[in-house]
């Protein structure tokens, strides 16, 4: 619709979804079954967000299929304990059909702007596209913390004369063979791409900053019975997801409340360190001098195999610039390259607004965020009327499965759009003193895990120290928190 008369123009939607990943998906769907007016605006030509853009050789899951779909539409089919990329987008589009949400979903629609209207108290969305703008009473940011790759700082970068790219922007045309390949980074897309790509390029260097705690990852193919057992008796598969849901729950317990069990933790991978490199001097350069959890933990089975192959070389030194054919580092040695790869993660914890989003008072969600990004229950911004965070600020897990949560979030999400519909032409703000305490409360409880203590910096923390990106207790806590809309903390605008 075009924006000749806004004045005239009622809201065309209830909710405008920005984002087609799991957390935008999980709306549709729920939206859909409310009976409320939406549309999903995604950039990208198809459906999958994370999924969708990492498309890197060895991208898969590190939460088991069990887990890693939402409670709704458990998937009996999945081929492996750890799903790839291509399962997890193929089960993503299955999921839009099956809920028939797909008719609602406009692709290649990047929105630009959303503003929000004091005087009729709904969005206006801008896209790219078309000069097209839409209305909604409430808008729905489902764009993720992992949306926007980290690119490394490094003098030269630009002037390197090979092929260079992120790791989430993988070129399909590109080919290793032969190749020396330059890889910065050994945190979780690092430990999959290694394993894919050494058989086929020259000559591998990995560049690490600092060494990753490791554990083994059982990636069995599942056996035919098992799916015939899941699709003749759905509770088996309910009984397997419960199972693995508390496994991983119990990691929080040393992460967040008895850090002596650490220790405990750190026993299976520094046996998997030892078992799988036998060179002293290698494995000195591969043990974390910090707790396990303080970063994210990584499940791989075949990168220190890898790691160990004569047309492997780790590096430890750090990358102090590039030049055209080879990357310096800080010892005065040039390592030689035709290929320079970037596993260097995402802006997570500096996450601002993936496009401008303005308030109240004309107000825009960055400068509210100037010191870190905050909300209340991960989900609500004071000042931002309507406006709902899918994955938002400290919402994230160093332990289980965020599909988990982004269910938790949905549901209180669709009981405020349904508040919201008892009260034509209102809006809800959640107030500022709340929002405000329940962010100190939640600082002071990350001040005592392993997170902020473990002695590691990390995505998870800001420049400034402050974690803006993990949920610090069990996640069924998050869930109850979460379980209906409370209008007490909020204000009507009417």
């Amino acid at each position: 619709m075009t924006d000749a008369n806004p004045a005239a123009l009622p809201p065309e939607y209830d909710a405008v979804i920005v984002g087609a990943g799991f957390a935008g998906l999980c709306m549709a769907i729920r939206l859909r079954q409310a009976g409320q007016r939406f549309v999903l605006l995604e950039q990208a030509p198809s459906l999958g967000g994370t999924w969708q853009a990492n498309r890197y050789p060895g991208a898969a899951c590190d939460i088991p299929s069990s887990l890693y779909c939402f409670s709704f539409a458990p998937n009996p089919d999945w081929s492996r304990a750890y799903p790839a990329q291509a399962e997890i987008e193929k089960y993503l589009n299955q999921c839009a059909d099956r809920f028939c949400v797909r008719a609602q979903m406009r692709f290649n629609h990047p929105v630009t702007a959303a503003r929000f209207d004091e005087e009729r108290r709904h969005w206006r969305i801008e896209v790219a596209n078309a000069a097209q703008v839409f209305h909604a009473r409430s808008l729905i940011l489902a764009t993720g913390g992992l949306s926007r790759p980290k690119l490394p700082d490094i003098p030269g970068i630009a002037q390197f004369a090979g092929a260079s790219f992120h790791s989430a922007r993988w070129p399909a045309d590109i080919t290793l063979a032969g190749k020396r390949v330059g890889l910065i980074g050994t945190g979780a897309s690092a430990i999959q791409v290694l394993p894919a790509i050494v058989g086929q390029a020259a000559q591998v260097t990995l560049f690490q900053r600092t060494p990753a705690w490791i554990i083994g990852k059982p990636n069995w193919a599942a056996p035919h019975w098992r799916k015939a057992l899941y699709r003749r008796w759905p509770s088996t598969q309910r009984i397997s997801r419960v199972f693995n849901y508390w496994r991983h729950e119990l990691f929080a317990v040393a992460f967040t409340r008895l850090p002596a069990l650490l220790r405990v933790l750190e026993i299976l991978p520094r046996l998997q360190l030892r078992w799988q490199v036998r060179n002293r001097q290698l494995r000195a350069q591969l043990t974390p001098n910090y707790r396990v959890g303080c970063k994210r933990v990584l499940l791989a089975s075949d990168f220190y195999p890898a790691l160990c192959r004569d047309n492997v070389q780790l590096v430890t030194a750090p990358i102090t610039r590039i030049a055209t054919t080879a990357a310096v580092t800080g010892d005065g040695v040039q390592h030689p390259l035709d290929v320079l790869i970037a596993c260097t993660g995402f802006e997570a914890a500096e996450a601002c607004a993936p496009f401008p989003v303005t308030g109240r008072r004309g107000v825009d969600l960055d400068s509210a965020w100037r010191d870190g990004p905050n909300a209340y229950l991960g989900t609500t911004v004071s000042g931002f009327p309507n406006l709902f965070i899918m994955t938002g600020p400290n919402t994230a897990l160093g332990h289980n499965s965020m599909v988990y949560m982004i269910e938790a979030q949905a549901n209180y999400v669709i009981d405020a759009i349904a508040q919201l519909a008892q009260r034509p032409g209102a809006a809800l703000e959640v107030d500022a003193a709340v929002q405000r305490n329940y962010n100190s409360a939640l600082q002071r409880r990350l001040a005592r895990t392993v997170w902020n203590t473990g002695g590691c910096s990390s995505w998870y923390r800001t420049r400034d120290g402050l974690n803006t990106t993990l949920w610090p207790d069990f996640t069924f806590v998050f869930r109850h928190r979460l379980r209906r809309f409370d209008p007490a903390p909020y204000h009507w605008l009417d």
